[in-house]
Order: C-alpha cells, then sequence, then structure tokens
C-alpha cells in the first residue's frame, strides 16, 4: 500500500515531478512513485483512497539525477523538425514563422491561404548548420 498525504503535510525529501523538474533534475533512479498527494476534496475525508485525477505522485530528491543537456546535432535535429512545422510549403513563399502553421487544415500559412498580409515580426531567418555550431 502507498502511503498518502495532503498537501502541506508531505515529509522533506519527497516532491513532485514538477518540482524535479523546477530543480532541474530527471526522476532517474526512481523505480516509481513512493507516495500519492492527495487532492484538495480528499483532504477532508481521510478515511478515503484518493482516486481523483488531480492528485499527484511524489518521488525521492534523493534518487534523482540533473537533467542532461542535448548534444548540437540534437538541437540541430530539433530545429529542423519544428522547421517543417512553420514553413510554408508554398515554393513562392517558404517564410518560416515562430508558430506552427496549420498545415493538415489549410495547407500553407494563412497569408498564401486566403491573402491576408502577415505580420512581418512573425517571421525568422533561416538558419544554417554552420552558423549554429559558432
Amino acid at each position: 500500500m502507498v502511503s498518502e498525504y495532503d498537501r502541506g503535510a508531505v515529509p522533506a525529501g519527497l516532491v513532485t515531478r514538477r518540482e524535479l523538474r523546477s530543480m532541474n533534475l530527471s526522476p532517474g533512479r526512481n523505480a516509481g512513485p513512493i507516495a500519492i498527494l492527495r487532492c484538495k476534496p480528499c483532504a477532508t475525508r481521510p478515511n478515503w483512497s484518493c482516486r481523483h485525477p488531480t492528485r499527484g505522485y511524489l518521488l525521492r530528491v534523493d534518487l534523482a539525477v540533473p537533467k542532461r543537456t542535448p548534444t548540437l546535432d540534437q538541437e540541430w535535429a530539433l530545429d529542423r523538425a519544428m522547421a517543417a512545422r512553420q514553413t510554408c510549403p508554398v515554393p513562392t513563399c517558404r517564410r518560416r514563422y515562430e508558430f506552427c502553421l496549420p498545415l493538415k487544415t489549410l495547407g500553407s500559412c494563412l497569408e498564401c491561404f486566403d491573402g491576408t498580409p502577415a505580420d512581418p515580426t512573425t517571421y525568422i531567418a533561416p538558419r544554417t548548420k554552420h552558423l549554429l555550431a559558432a
């Protein structure tokens, strides 16, 4: 049976995933949740076990490890993947925006779809790999 704690009554050394992320840690060697953080409605019913989706899972801080930092090649691959989602596929346009385009529904940027003028501040210049390494 996993122990349950109310908010504000959690012992030191147990934190949620979100708190681990704010400390720049990953779960690491935590095999699973050590305890359950009960939701607010269940705090008034001490004999009940919390089954609500708002409950949290507590992990041990001493088993957490520092987050890994991505390599330059991994960052480059992520940038290429985002570029595919942010670049208009129309051959006469090929602009890259700061947001993902609705390619499944419209198939292009809004400017190419219906002629709406785009805000110039939403464009970003294309990046090349040799500029990233510098």
